[in-house]
């Protein structure tokens, strides 16, 4: 018998028991049936992760105004707590947040005869943008085209197509408009559309194309500190957490060949993605950013991030969980871009703490009091 001809999540879960000789009674206790927002193949129940919030953080943003609290789920003992002291080093001055909608991406390979014919088709897809506007608008009043990028290689068309799906984080409204543009496309030039996806995108792996252009959302946060409150709060002083910053978020980068130049983009991002119902591939996208930091005339440390890719949605997918739905509830955004600026403020409040931490020698202390 296949899994899939069980009828509910516990006659599944209770056959794997059988035939596997373990026990899965906290999945199956906690796995429902009833949700029918649970887009899980083979569901057998769910898996817990423990939630901790952050906060307040002072946000003054375009999107939020005020005082803000930060639901994040993790494993990781002394992440949270990371996190939440950045927030009240940086709670006096505020952190200060904007956001720019870059768009979801799909890229579809289109396959010619020569490179005379894809240099054709490129010039087509050129000349008829606001054909293919019209196109994708057919399938959705939520879905717009709003940039177009393509590269040849030999008789190769690579088409980087941006859209704007309104609250949604979108990537199935992308493919299916990408699929409807890519067969108009092909209909009127010499062209097959051999794949709907070509790694032109780019979904769910580094890639310099992303840091670059942007996917979802790219949003900035920064924020000031005085030198009292670093060594009150981050028990450092802002000389040497901008070295470590130097020595690890730029010489270390740069020696290793990363793209993110950061302490850990990723930890907060993903954290914030599993609480609040995010795709949690695109953590992938969300490590990419980069963490500035620079001494003031009066001694101050300012720090900055940049976060050229957030992928983030308020409706579809695992947003419309319930559990997800409640935590993200928990910090009043309202808006994809709203949530953008939330987690850039916590990700600031994370490499802020990290790397203070680093600079005064306590992440093993830290981690083994909480992370044990």
């Amino acid at each position: 018998m296949k899994l899939r001809d069980f009828k509910n999540s516990k006659e599944r879960a209770s056959y794997l028991e059988k035939k596997l000789t373990i026990s899965l009674s906290h999945c199956k206790k906690i796995g429902t049936d009833l949700d029918p927002l649970a887009h899980c193949e083979n569901r057998i129940g769910s898996i817990v992760l423990p939630l901790g919030v952050a906060g307040p953080m002072n946000i003054i943003g375009q999107y939020v105004q005020g005082e803000y609290y930060v639901p994040l789920a993790t494993t990781e003992g002394a992440l949270v707590a990371s996190v939440n002291r950045g927030a009240a080093a940086t709670f006096k001055s505020g952190i200060t947040t904007s956001v720019e909608k870059k768009g979801v991406t799909r890229g579809p390979v289109l396959k010619t005869k020569t490179i005379g014919e894809a240099q054709q088709v490129e010039k087509w897809i050129n000349n008829n943008i606001h054909q293919l506007k019209n196109e994708t608008e057919k399938k959705s009043a939520h879905i717009h085209l709003i940039d177009v990028i393509t590269k040849r290689v030999g008789m190769y068309l690579y088409i980087r197509f941006s859209f704007d799906t309104d609250k949604a984080m979108g990537m199935n409204m992308a493919t299916r408009a990408t699929e409807s543009i890519g067969e108009y496309i092909a209909k009127h030039t010499h062209s097959f559309m051999i794949s709907i996806a070509g790694n032109f995108d780019i979904d769910k792996k580094p890639a310099w194309l992303n840091a670059l252009y942007g996917r979802g959302y790219s949003v900035h946060a920064e924020s000031i500190v005085s030198p009292e409150l670093t060594k009150k709060i981050l028990k450092t002083t802002p000389q040497k957490i901008t070295e470590l910053w130097k020595i690890k978020c730029l010489i270390g980068s740069a020696l290793s060949g990363s793209i993110g130049f950061n302490a850990h983009h990723a930890n907060i991002v993903a954290a914030f993605y599993a609480a609040t119902g995010q795709d949690l591939a695109h953590v992938v996208e969300g490590s990419l950013g980069m963490t500035v930091m620079d001494i003031l005339d009066d001694g101050s440390l300012y720090i900055s991030v940049q976060m050229p890719c957030v992928m983030m949605g308020i409706v579809g997918g695992g947003t419309n969980l319930t559990t997800q739905t409640e935590a993200r509830n928990i910090t009043k955004g309202d808006s994809p871009e709203a949530l953008s600026e939330i987690v850039a403020s916590a990700v600031l409040s994370g490499e802020l703490s990290l790397l203070a931490s680093l600079s005064e020698g306590t992440l093993v202390k830290a981690h083994t009091e909480l992370g044990r």
